[in-house]
């Protein structure tokens, strides 16, 4: 069941990505929009991409690049032992990305992210998560393409390189329809999709609430055999725990049910421990595929919470899959 409505608003940071509206905003609000999207994430992410194409999530790529010295949460599995001996310091071997990426993006559009209690919605988040992950994994003739799961369609977006394939990635992300009222959101067939036909070795990225039934877990592990992972969560505060006090009205979009409750004491306490339930049925489903999360929430600076986890796994390539600690 979805958050409580009326909705609450919170103050979010001046990096809050535009709002798209649930599909419906049009030219020439869309390219502005997402022009502005495009200047925040390049602004934002250009200062944590230095070096030599290193690769993003979660390995290095295969080609050595130039050694350095060991620090603390290295990959031991990258030390450079010849390096090590002649300057008896530990130093480890940075690699270079194998060129041309083949990058997938499942987006979760279900009607469960045409939700927040700011002035964002989880799906305006999702879609600046994909430009995120566009702009890290282009260029150098990288290849990227994106399925959009809505329950009620599944949209594929062929994998292409370039700047302008990458604009009409992002447009077509953007312009997707929300589902009607009482469609189930179908994550598990998003992630099907990447299976057939069967590709060459790449960066598979899952854009979700991760909110109903873990349903997904064999079919992402399935894909973990061949690729690499990355999942994106997007929450909103009101996805764990319903406000203090209160009669408020709950509206499941995805079965189209609503009823009001008053809000009691134990009723946040159960709800917030049904909550914290699914996620930690979420968390060890994604571990188990050995795929790190990046967590996003509407109230909080997401672009920061981007290029703190680029950075995070870029010093600590080869480290367990997993969360990353918040600050």
């Amino acid at each position: 069941m979805s958050a409580p409505e009326p909705v609450v608003r919170v103050p979010v940071s001046s990096h809050a990505p535009p709002s798209f509206r649930a599909g419906e905003l049009t030219d020439p609000k869309l390219a502005a929009a997402l022009k502005t999207l495009e200047l925040t994430v390049r602004r934002r992410l250009d200062g944590v991409l230095h070096g030599d194409h290193q690769g993003l999530i979660p390995g290095p790529g295969s080609e050595p690049g130039e050694a350095r010295l060991y620090q603390p949460g290295d990959d031991v599995r990258q030390m450079d032992w010849s390096v090590t001996a002649r300057t008896t310091h530990p130093h480890v071997r940075q690699m270079i990305a194998d060129r041309e990426l083949e990058t997938w993006l499942v987006v979760d559009l279900s009607s469960s992210l045409d939700f927040g209690t700011g002035r964002v919605h989880k799906r305006d988040l999702a879609i600046a998560a994909a430009a995120a992950i566009t702009h890290l994994t282009s260029g150098g003739g990288n290849r990227i393409g994106a399925v959009v799961a809505t329950g009620q369609d599944l949209v594929r977006i062929p994998a292409r390189s370039g700047r302008m394939h990458a604009q009409t990635l992002l447009r077509g992300i953007a312009t997707t329809p929300h589902a009607r009222d009482g469609v189930r959101g179908d994550l598990k067939a998003g992630i099907e999709s990447l299976r057939r036909p069967q590709r060459k070795r790449g960066l598979a990225v899952v854009i979700s609430d991760f909110l109903g039934d873990v349903d997904w877990q064999r079919s992402l592990r399935a894909i973990s055999a061949r690729h690499d992972l990355l999942a994106v969560e997007v929450l909103d505060p009101l996805d764990v725990a319903l406000p203090d006090g209160g009669d408020v009205v709950l509206h499941d979009p995805e079965s189209g049910r609503t009823r009001e409750f008053s809000v009691t004491p134990a009723l946040r306490a159960d709800f917030a421990a049904a909550a914290r339930a699914q996620r930690e049925q979420v968390a060890q489903a994604l571990r188990s595929c050995g795929a790190p999360v990046l967590t996003l929430q509407t109230d909080r600076d997401w672009i920061a919470d981007v290029v703190r986890f680029v950075s995070t796994r870029r010093h600590s390539l080869g480290a367990p899959s997993g969360r990353v600690p918040r600050q």
